[in-house]
């Protein structure tokens, strides 16, 4: 019965991932939900006799692998992996710092790594199991100033889980990354968005969009995450879920125009570009 799997959810303590355990957790469903802090967890979904709530830090691997084995130790098993957890950078890829672009890399990317390693094992031993990875439709278009870092660690999480998803297949494990586009979460406010600590005047376009983003696209995002959640919960039920989610309508319109700039740029060179094998002998 799809109540007695069991969710493992990272970054559960706000945002998209605090909307989908609430939502299991009411619906009768075992969660195992991480956070760096567990207090805010706790206090941000409240008790419940099917959650476990875990502290973790994501990038080391020993916290990691702690995590996954207290879930199995209290549920016996894992069905559904959502790698949530993850921050927004906002910052011209000159402004930005190594330290800061690798910081968000190893959120982003080398976090959900590692849980997908710790997990794998159990998965593979079920023979079943189903992995999400929580990209964004930034994931598919890097075509906004100042998220060329951020896009890069969304670019990154597509390309591994469509690896991971023809990795996987035979052993009975599916895999979706998830695509979305603006909801209306705490995705853009101080701790979930960050921005160059030596900022360059010169990118105007940058200064602009950091501004709409902080002061008039917060808050006033079209998307639902209760709707969201649903759609994840509904794939997660499929015989036959997508390797790419997307969702919301501007997802949709982005990717579209994604799809188009690529098709017209192969069209366009097609005829030098396709000319690149070597010459037949005798030809």
């Amino acid at each position: 019965m799809e109540n007695q799997k069991v969710w493992f959810v990272t970054g559960a303590s706000k945002g998209l991932g605090l909307t989908l355990v609430k939502t299991l957790l009411n619906n009768g469903v075992n969660v195992a939900a991480t956070s760096r802090n567990l207090n805010d967890l706790i206090k941000a979904v409240g008790e419940h006799e099917n959650f476990l709530p875990l502290s973790v830090d994501l990038i080391n691997e020993n916290s990691v692998e702690a995590a996954v084995s207290q879930t199995i130790s209290k549920f016996g098993q894992v069905d559904v992996v959502v790698n949530n957890a993850g921050y927004g950078m906002l910052g011209a890829l000159e402004e930005l710092s190594d330290k800061e672009s690798r910081e968000n890399f190893d959120v982003n990317v080398f976090g959900s790594l590692n849980v997908i390693r710790k997990v794998l094992p159990q998965l593979r031993k079920q023979q079943s199991g189903h992995i999400f990875n929580i990209s964004s439709i930034g994931g598919f278009s890097g075509n906004f100033p100042g998220f060329g870092i951020y896009c890069a660690t969304k670019f990154a999480v597509v390309g591994f889980t469509e690896s991971l998803a023809a990795e996987v297949k035979s052993l009975g494990i599916k895999a979706t990354v998830v695509e979305p586009g603006y909801f209306r979460t705490a995705f853009l406010t101080e701790g979930s968005l960050a921005v160059p600590s030596t900022p360059i005047d010169a990118y105007k376009e940058v200064r602009d969009s950091q501004a709409a983003h902080q002061n008039d696209i917060n808050n006033q995002q079209p998307g639902d995450p209760a709707k969201a959640v649903e759609v994840i919960i509904e794939a997660s039920k499929s015989e036959n879920p997508p390797l790419h989610l997307f969702l919301g309508p501007d997802a949709y319109q982005v990717a579209d125009a994604k799809i188009a700039d690529v098709q017209r740029d192969m069209a366009n060179w097609k005829y030098l570009a396709t000319a690149t094998n070597f010459d037949e002998v005798g030809a």
